[in-house]
C-alpha cells in the first residue's frame, strides 16, 4: 500500500465521522469512495460512517470488482457508474441526509435542474442537479440511470432515495453534497414565505464565472 492510498483511507474515515456527527448519515446509510492507483477505495457494507476503520475499507479494481478489504456496499454500482461516466472524477459521495431525501420525494421536480435558484453557492458548487428516476437500491437499472445523468451533471438526486455527488477531489465532493443538503433544507424552511429567487441573468452570470 503506497502513501497516497494510506492518506485516502484516513481521509475517508475522517469525512465519514464528520458526516455522522452532523447527522447527515443516519444508521449505516451513506457511502464514500475515492479513486486510487489500483482502482478505488470504498466504505464497506453495513458500516456506520461514524465508525469506519482505514484497514477494513473495500478495494475495487478499475472494473469495479472487489479485490481487497471488507465487502463493499451494494451501492458500489452507483459509484462505478459515475467513475465510468466522468473521467475527471476523483471521489463520489452518496448520503441519505434527511432534507435531501425529503426533497427527493417531492412531485413535480424538474429532472434536469431540481432546485429553484435561491443562493449563488448552490449554483456555483452544484451546477444543475439532475433527478434520477427511481429504481430499488442495488438494481442495475439505477446504475444505468445514474450513468446517463452523470455525463452532464456531477450532482444527482436519486428519486425517493438521496443525493450522489462526484468531485475531482474528496473535499470538493463533500462540499458539494453538503451544499445540496443545505439547499433542500432551505427549500423546506422557506415554505409559506415569499421567496426572492435569483434572476435568470444572475444565474447565467454565476454559471459563466464558476460552473465548467
Amino acid at each position: 500500500m503506497n502513501e497516497n492510498e494510506r492518506d485516502a483511507r484516513e481521509r475517508i474515515c475522517r469525512l465519514g465521522a464528520q458526516f455522522a456527527a452532523r447527522g447527515l448519515a443516519p444508521g449505516t446509510s451513506g457511502n464514500i469512495s475515492v479513486r486510487i492507483e489500483r482502482g478505488w477505495l470504498m466504505t464497506p457494507t453495513n458500516a456506520s460512517l461514524g465508525a469506519l476503520e482505514p484497514a477494513s475499507l473495500s478495494v475495487l479494481d478499475a472494473a469495479g470488482m472487489h479485490v481487497d478489504g471488507n465487502a463493499p456496499t451494494k451501492e458500489h454500482v452507483l459509484h462505478r457508474a459515475v467513475y465510468a461516466a466522468r473521467a475527471d472524477c476523483g471521489a463520489v459521495v452518496h448520503l441519505h441526509s434527511t432534507h435531501a431525501v425529503g426533497y427527493a420525494c417531492l412531485e413535480g421536480l424538474d429532472p434536469g435542474d431540481v432546485f429553484p435558484p435561491m443562493t449563488p453557492y448552490a449554483i456555483m458548487r452544484l451546477g444543475r442537479v439532475a433527478l434520477v428516476p427511481y429504481a430499488r437500491p442495488g438494481d442495475s437499472r439505477l446504475a444505468a440511470f445514474v450513468a446517463e445523468a452523470a455525463h452532464e451533471h456531477h450532482a444527482l438526486l436519486l428519486a425517493n432515495h438521496g443525493p450522489v455527488v462526484a468531485g475531482t477531489t474528496l473535499d470538493s465532493a463533500a462540499a458539494a453534497i453538503e451544499e445540496l443538503e443545505e439547499s433542500a433544507k432551505l427549500y423546506f424552511l422557506m415554505q409559506g414565505h415569499r421567496v426572492r429567487h435569483l434572476t435568470q441573468a444572475q444565474v447565467s452570470e454565476l454559471r459563466a464565472a464558476f460552473v465548467s
